[in-house]
């Protein structure tokens, strides 16, 4: 039966998978690693140990699962450019993409807002601990937010979308896609690995249709943002100064 097989090597299919699961389980582990947080919680408080872990995490996701793999795929993948991975402005498809953002961002805020309000959730939002949080704190929340959703979004919605789409047809690679947006969910709980089903597959729709990662992009972070700070109002453990 092996005998049947089609063992030809396709660099186009092999590597953005590859790049893909080794930038979310670099960035992953990282994240997670406990050497890593008790550094920060060496030489500062409870809430600047939270505050410099965080957004530590954050930027770490921007260059594992964003700067490291679009440049490694723009040196060897052939003929492919920082424009084919969705990474450029298409004056074409600009108005169509703010149609959509704002049509997306219209029901996802108050939906997430509600959500955002809920005791599970807010076990786990703001992911800075701080207890107290200033307008130069929120700054900052905002712009760690940005940044990782810009290295999160780069990488599957550019680095593991075109390329596959171009090699394996729209449908096959939004397929596998899906499969590994969601998987990056679970550790989040069912909620959002199922959620992460029909948005995932949303924004492949959108991505693929402008040529660009921004609608993906913009719509993940206003998600962020009102969930980050719908939470921060409700949580009582923590003010605003």
């Amino acid at each position: 039966m092996s005998d049947d097989l089609n063992w030809t090597f396709n660099s186009i299919t092999f590597l953005p998978i590859c790049l893909a699961l080794f930038g979310f389980i670099t960035y992953w582990f990282s994240s997670k690693s406990s050497k890593i947080k008790l550094l920060f919680e060496k030489n500062n408080n409870a809430d600047e140990a939270s505050i410099k872990h965080i957004l530590f995490c954050k930027f770490s996701g921007l260059f594992w699962m964003g700067i490291v793999p679009i440049i490694l795929s723009v040196c060897f993948l052939k003929d492919y450019k920082f424009a084919d991975f969705g990474l450029y402005i298409n004056g074409e498809t600009s108005l169509l993409s703010l149609y959509w953002i704002i049509g997306l961002s219209v029901p996802i805020v108050p939906l997430v807002s509600y959500s955002a309000r809920q005791e599970k959730n807010l076990k786990n939002y703001p992911q800075i601990r701080a207890k107290v949080w200033s307008k130069n704190l929120k700054l900052k929340n905002a712009i760690g937010w940005a940044a990782y959703l810009f290295g999160y979004e780069l990488l599957f919605r550019g680095v593991l979308l075109f390329p596959l789409a171009d090699e394996l047809g729209v449908w096959t690679a939004i397929a596998i896609n899906i499969a590994l947006y969601s998987a990056t969910h679970i550790p989040k709980g069912l909620d959002e690995t199922i959620g992460a089903i029909p948005l995932g597959l949303v924004l492949c729709i959108l991505t693929i249709y402008t040529d660009t990662i921004w609608i993906a992009f913009i719509v993940h972070v206003v998600m962020a943002w009102t969930n980050t700070f719908t939470a921060l109002r409700f949580n009582p453990e923590m003010k605003e100064n």
